[in-house]
């Protein structure tokens, strides 16, 4: 009797039909209830709109409000490995170190960037007048040894492989762009490097960049630096610092170790 006398009150409480009471509350109390809430949170999505909205209005889509460091960029290498490590012997090892090259030199192959405009070299590419702004030229075989169309391997084969470096695409200002250039350094030995193009220099014609949007098909100029290793250097890890150098460019704050500069370690075995 205990049993059904508790079963009965659940029951109730569901459902009442003495005072049509679902849950404890009436049809009348549930739809206010409902009705206020919905204007409730109706009131807080409204007013979280309206607050974004008139946030939007004060940013320019091209270029970012605040800049903070953006301004000094950092540097990635491409293939995306801070530990390059395989056989020369043995094209399973350093296969996917070559097809990560390949794909990411695509959109450089000379057939497209022949599409874009041709620059002048050694002058600023400036369009702040312009709402679209056209790309320069930066085609694959000025990476020479390093553009993987007469070594398909990228020297990975011969075991002296290219790395490439770039800078993180942030909208450069044109006194950042002065005289910039990409150099490299073993931490471990005197390991001789060859830079494509000559001396690691990134042209002006590549700067400004002005975002995504306004600067459509932009691509990022790279430097490709082919480590010259020999039979002495297999089987050691080398440690590989490299730097963008400018005029107005930083690459030596001891409290970011990633601004300006990148560090990888290769080693290769026969």
């Amino acid at each position: 009797a205990k049993e059904e006398k508790k079963s009965s009150s659940w029951r109730d409480f569901i459902y009442n039909p003495q005072t049509g009471e679902f849950m404890g509350r009436t049809a009348t109390s549930w739809a206010l209830i409902f009705i206020f809430y919905l204007f409730f949170y109706g009131f807080l999505a409204g007013m979280f709109s309206l607050t974004m909205w008139v946030m939007l209005q004060t940013l320019d889509e091209n270029v970012p409000r605040h800049r903070d460091r953006v301004a000094n960029p950092g540097l990635v290498i491409r293939p995306p490995s801070m530990d390059i490590a395989f056989s020369r012997s043995d094209p399973e090892k350093y296969g996917e170190y070559v097809k990560h090259l390949e794909d990411f030199l695509k959109p450089y192959n000379d057939s497209i960037q022949e599409r874009n405009d041709l620059c002048l070299v050694g002058e600023y590419t400036e369009q702040d007048g312009e709402q679209e702004k056209k790309v320069c030229q930066f085609k694959r075989s000025l990476l020479r040894q390093c553009s993987g169309l007469s070594d398909t391997t990228f020297g990975y084969a011969e075991g002296k492989p290219c790395i490439l470096v770039k800078m993180n695409r942030v909208s450069i200002e044109t006194g950042n762009a002065s005289e910039t250039q990409i150099s490299c350094v073993s931490r471990d030995s005197a390991l001789a490097m060859q830079y494509f193009p000559s001396e690691g220099r990134l042209d002006k014609m590549y700067f400004p960049y002005y975002g995504k949007k306004a600067h459509p098909g932009y691509v990022q100029p790279v430097v490709a630096v082919k480590l010259l290793l020999t039979k002495d250097d297999y089987d050691v890890e080398q440690t590989v610092e490299c730097k963008v150098e400018g005029s107005d460019l930083r690459n030596n704050d001891d409290r970011d170790k990633f601004l300006g500069r990148v560090t990888f370690r290769v080693k290769v075995s026969e």
